[in-house]
């Protein structure tokens, strides 16, 4: 007889491993998805953050364009016209300053599309608040090593001084770096070559002013007076030095004045400018508030004035603005334009300048590539008042 054996088994493992494993998988499969998911939506937001920043520019071209047409109509002479059209410039209801370069609606916003597109309308864009306004509280830049900067000292009211401040973290690339000052007890403010000139120490700012009241000369540009209250061009030398700030707002603030001209006092060395080291707190390295002289035969508060400032070495962001609480008017214009895509809004505040950018103002008297000869003869026969330059 043969006896049959039989093993009963449940296949609890199995079962055990097979969920175990089903678990896993979708664990697996659902975090990838949710990765991906929320790379998309990533995707989304940041096409249309661009979207919407995009539509904040186009605002600000629209509002280029309004400024351009203040301009056209001021630059007629007609004072009534102008004054229109400086206040609707200067309104604070949102978009109403493009009457007249684009078609609003109060209240509403502003697609952007273009006319010769039907479907644009789909993209969901707009802008849909630009503010305009002429008058700044200051008049901001970026200047190359070496190369100038002419700022119109327009204002709303007088003024007698100007404060410039310059040098920013950015300009050196590097943070965290301390900045290379000499001290302000230094017997003498050296001129070094180019390439020795520290890249961590703020610019030599050279500070020019031109000027004249209601009436000039040619020749009171060179004019110069005993009392020294009196002129239509001064420079300075503004060179940076080490100072203790109190506190981060750099409450402490070095003063100067035009009249320290070495046309008209000779000092020797530049005029030093108290500056902070570090730069970690931001803001502005060197900070000065300049006094500015009466123009030659001036006779009331009214004059045309220029800022030529050239930073010497490095390149430079500066900051000007004007003492006794003046503001900037109609100089650099400020634009606030919020954009919108869908449902994500991106806010843009620009600085338009509103002179003639592209004006070749020159860098020196002379420019030249290679040697220049000079050589200068000078008798009492007339007819030998020649000058020669042997190659």
């Amino acid at each position: 007889m043969v006896m049959l054996s039989r093993r009963r088994e449940s296949g609890a493992v199995s079962l055990f491993l097979v969920v175990f494993a089903m678990l896993l998988i979708t664990i697996v499969t659902l975090s990838f998805l949710r990765v991906m998911i929320a790379d998309q939506q990533q995707a989304s937001l940041n096409d249309l953050s661009q979207s919407a920043y995009d539509s904040s520019l186009a605002g600000v071209e629209d509002a280029k364009r309004a400024l351009i047409y203040y301009r056209t109509i001021c630059d007629k002479g007609d004072a009534t016209a102008c004054n229109e059209q400086k206040q609707i410039i200067n309104s604070s209801n949102c978009n109403d300053g493009l009457r007249n370069v684009v078609v609003t609606t109060p209240g509403q916003e502003v697609p952007v599309q273009q006319s010769q597109s039907t479907n644009d309308d789909d993209l969901n864009q707009a802008y849909t608040c630009v503010k305009m306004s002429l008058e700044t509280d200051d008049y901001l830049g970026t200047i190359q090593a070496n190369t100038s900067k002419l700022v119109p000292l327009i204002a709303d009211k007088p003024f007698s001084t100007v404060t410039v401040e310059w040098f920013m973290a950015s300009d050196i690339g590097i943070t965290g770096t301390a900045l290379s000052l000499l001290s302000n007890g230094a017997p003498s403010k050296p001129l070094y070559l180019q390439k020795d000139w520290p890249a961590n120490r703020p610019s030599l700012m050279r500070t020019q002013l031109m000027q004249f009241g209601s009436s000039f000369t040619l020749d009171s540009f060179d004019a110069t007076s005993s009392s020294l209250t009196n002129s239509n061009a001064s420079t300075l030398f503004l060179y940076p030095t080490s100072t203790t700030i109190l506190g981060p707002d750099k409450s402490v603030v070095d003063t100067a004045a035009f009249s320290k001209d070495a046309r008209q006092i000779s000092y020797g060395t530049p005029q030093p400018v108290k500056c902070i080291s570090d730069l970690n707190v931001g803001g502005y390295a060197c900070t000065v508030t300049i006094t500015l002289p009466q123009a030659v035969d001036q006779t009331d508060n009214k004059r045309t004035a220029y800022l030529r400032l050239t930073p010497l070495y490095n390149a430079s962001h500066f900051r000007v603005s004007l003492g006794e609480g003046a503001r900037f008017s109609g100089v650099q214009p400020s634009i606030d334009s919020t954009g919108r895509a869908n449902d994500q809004y991106r806010r843009v505040e620009s600085r338009v300048d509103l002179m003639d950018t592209n004006f070749p103002f020159p860098e020196s008297a002379l420019d030249l590539t290679g040697n220049l000869c000079k050589d200068f003869v000078v008798t009492e026969n007339v007819s030998d008042f020649r000058t020669y330059c042997t190659p």
